[in-house]
């Protein structure tokens, strides 16, 4: 998902000091006073059981994840819950920077799951024992990291108007010269762009070349470039475009804006994107971490998720309503056949793959 309308992954925030200020540990206590104002004197007692400090986005997720996992199922068991709010890139590095503390400042850290990759390769965060989560055996097996627990996520599906454009059976169909200035892309979704027209193309996530061809071939027909995915939904509404790619959980809040667009998942699998939280080596209270990875977990907080922000349960016995399933899921068989990236060849090759698209494919 490149949910930014969510203030998640992929929207870049300010950069946040190496600790964490008074006036954030104020807001962050105050939103858990403001949660608990009338707790019983025992909940109150209950809370010397420990401080989790969760590294997360801002905005709209950050308040959901009060409002679903920490208010609801952690500080009623005594938990306090302290939120570290910036923009990835920057508490990745400010990871970076306290690798060789003793104790970092947080317990865990929020982040797609391409980047929980990348920080345990780093060797910034620890593998995960799911045996300490009474949920664990619950988490759909193809999101089973070792690297991190995946919260939510949604996938890359062909994205077109109805009143124009047959539903698209697979990236090969929307990454068709055919489509002239009707197709638009998304200059952010740079990778996810190419390996989507590569698995249309017969290539594979680490084989990107067949895609890169076939981008070529659209953008010589026509194909519009957008700066971001909020263009690309205004290209929609003004029917400056017909089809594209984009994430289900996407089309589903622009539906709820009134935007003419349906969605179709391709016949190659769609690309998922997966959003989850990583335990920092050094991070003081792993006993919490793993009691907030496992409360968010519970099937009450991601049912909550999917009716509040659009996206997909990771565990199988959550129960999302069959409308807003129809609407933001995927079938049994479709989300088998989800297509993760290959999250090391993308760590390596990034450089690359932005220097193709801007000088090659933009250029």
């Amino acid at each position: 998902m490149n949910p930014t309308a969510h203030n998640h992954p992929q929207r870049q925030e300010r950069t946040m000091p190496h600790h964490i200020s008074r006036r954030r540990l104020l807001q962050a206590t105050g939103g858990m006073i403001a949660a608990g104002t009338l707790a019983s004197p025992g909940i109150l007692h209950a809370q010397s059981r420990g401080r989790i400090v969760v590294g997360t986005w801002g905005g709209d997720y950050a308040r959901l994840l009060n409002k679903n996992i920490e208010r609801p199922l952690l500080i009623p068991q005594g938990w306090e819950v302290i939120q570290d709010q910036a923009g990835d890139p920057e508490r990745r590095a400010k990871m970076a920077a306290e690798r060789r503390l003793p104790r970092g400042s947080t317990d865990l850290q929020g982040l797609s799951a391409a980047q929980m990759f990348q920080v345990f390769e780093q060797g910034l965060t620890q593998e995960i024992d799911y045996s300490r989560l009474k949920n664990g055996n619950d988490v759909i097996e193809s999101m089973k990291y070792p690297f991190g627990v995946a919260h939510i996520y949604s996938a890359m599906v062909a994205v077109y108007n109805p009143d124009k454009v047959d539903p698209p059976k697979s990236y090969a169909e929307v990454f068709d010269p055919r489509w002239g200035d009707r197709l638009g892309l998304i200059d952010i979704q740079y990778q996810y762009t190419q390996v989507a027209a590569a698995l249309g193309a017969g290539g594979t996530t680490s084989n990107l070349e067949p895609g890169q061809k076939r981008l070529l071939e659209v953008r010589r027909a026509g194909a519009r470039i957008y700066p971001s995915n909020e263009a690309f939904a205004q290209g929609l509404a003004a029917e400056e475009i017909h089809i594209g790619i984009m994430w289900k959980a996407r089309s589903v809040q622009w539906q709820n804006a009134g935007i003419n667009v349906k969605a179709a998942t391709p016949a190659e699998g769609a690309i998922a994107y997966v959003s989850g939280f990583a335990i920092p080596r050094n991070a003081p209270n792993v006993e919490g971490a793993y009691a907030y990875l496992d409360a968010m977990l519970e099937p009450s907080a991601q049912e909550a998720f999917a009716v509040d922000m659009g996206y997909n349960p990771t565990v199988y016995d959550a129960k999302v309503p069959p409308e807003l399933n129809a609407r933001i899921g995927f079938t049994p068989e479709e989300r088998d056949s989800l297509v993760n990236l290959d999250y090391k060849y993308m760590m390596e090759n990034d450089v690359a793959l932005k220097e193709w698209w801007d000088k090659q494919f933009k250029g």
